[in-house]
């Protein structure tokens, strides 16, 4: 058994107990195995084990690494987890299942519009900005339910959830909680949020769907510029 199957299954094991200690077995965390710039070579032996959701944040890798190993995995389920420009939204739509990122009006659109195109529904999650942070792309928390209501009314988009990220260092319960609210008031079921390092108090605000990376894989090797 691989060292990234072993610490998968560990994580899962850990999800379940979160969820009993919270009183929310009924609830279904699905962990998106992260694995932006890894080889195909390090996630087969996932696949093998039965797990079906990744995530990649580019969608040129995501083509090459997964469009022959798809054929044969027809359970797999793909997530945009990355920021998706509207230019690479048309092949986007061809590979992933999953948008975790529109975050403007503008991408929405033409999500929608592809989809109609290419005959093809993706599920997507509205990117909240959850700590008002200028370097992150996101809606404003307070234009959330308006934005979903547009999106669902004026583009028949798909939108089952909100995705948050905190910002770094700080206690990011009230944010998970301020995400959770959110949701709720906005009529949504699914939340994207959690990483490698906040899992579990994510787990404890109701995300449906952890992103988690090195805690499976393992660091990611830096590329330096020469």
């Amino acid at each position: 058994m691989s060292d990234a199957v072993e610490r998968l299954l560990l994580i899962k094991s850990e999800i379940k107990e979160l969820l009993l200690k919270n009183k929310t077995l009924e609830m279904h965390s699905n962990v998106i195995v992260v694995c932006k710039t890894f080889p195909m070579d390090n996630i087969i032996p996932l696949i093998d084990k039965g797990h079906t959701h990744f995530g990649e944040n580019k969608v040129q890798e995501a083509e090459l690494k997964w469009k022959e190993v798809r054929k044969h995995n027809l359970k797999i389920k793909l997530h945009m987890v990355g920021k998706l420009q509207t230019n690479k939204v048309k092949n986007a739509l061809k590979i992933f299942d999953y948008i975790h990122s529109v975050d403007n009006y503008k991408l929405a659109e033409k999500i929608a519009g592809y989809e109609k195109e290419q005959g093809k529904s993706v599920k997507t999650f509205v990117q909240v900005n959850i700590g008002m942070e200028p370097q992150k792309g996101g809606i404003n928390p307070k234009d959330v339910i308006q934005f979903v209501s547009s999106c669902k009314k004026n583009l028949s988009l798909k939108i089952i959830g909100l995705m948050g990220i905190p910002p770094a260092n700080v206690d990011v319960e009230k944010y998970f909680s301020q995400l959770n609210q959110l949701k709720e008031q906005s009529g949504l079921e699914h939340l994207s949020m959690g990483m490698s390092n906040d899992y579990q108090a994510a787990i404890k605000y109701g995300s449906t769907f952890l992103r988690i990376g090195s805690k499976i894989l393992g660091e990611r090797n830096k590329i330096t510029k020469s």
